[in-house]
């Protein structure tokens, strides 16, 4: 069974620069999104070269974006947003110049603001070792670098 092509390339090109102008989108989204409407890859190619050129399309700004909105709204740490750019096909060279943009003091007191929530949550009977550790978990599983934890917790819960 041979699925056929959803829209015209026409009609594919005005979808996608609509779904592009929505939210950035990365060439990977893209080219997953035109392949569930079974476009062939030559059309493909046209629509991505378009996309580009009208700026609808543009990784770098993309991941601009990306590790802004990772950062300042889910709180983030470096290590899952760059994760989750590379499951996305991201370029090396593009994860590290957009990581660059996260500012040290902010990412700082961000680590430090999430320990503090997480230390009001201590459940009483618990020891000081197993409420560190869980507090250590937990920001290790937002994606923050296991050194900067060990110094955030280290001096916040003593």
């Amino acid at each position: 069974m041979t699925s056929e092509c959803k829209y015209s390339l026409q009609e594919a090109i005005l979808k996608m620069e609509s779904w592009c102008a929505y939210q950035d989108r990365c060439t990977f989204e893209v080219e997953q999104k035109l392949s569930s409407w079974y476009i062939t890859s030559e059309n493909q190619e046209i629509i991505l070269n378009h996309l580009r050129k009208t700026r609808f399309l543009d990784d770098n700004r993309f991941v601009e974006s990306f590790v802004s909105g990772k950062f300042k709204i889910k709180h983030w740490g470096r290590i899952k947003i760059k994760h989750h750019l590379f499951q996305k096909h991201i370029d090396k060279i593009a994860i590290a110049e957009g990581l660059k943009a996260i500012n040290e003091d902010e990412y700082f007191a961000t680590l430090k603001q999430l320990t503090q929530k997480k230390i009001t949550e201590k459940k009483t009977k618990e020891d000081i070792w197993s409420f560190k550790r869980r507090v250590m978990t937990y920001l290790s599983s937002k994606g923050y670098e296991s050194d900067l934890i060990y110094e955030v917790v280290s001096e916040t819960i003593k």
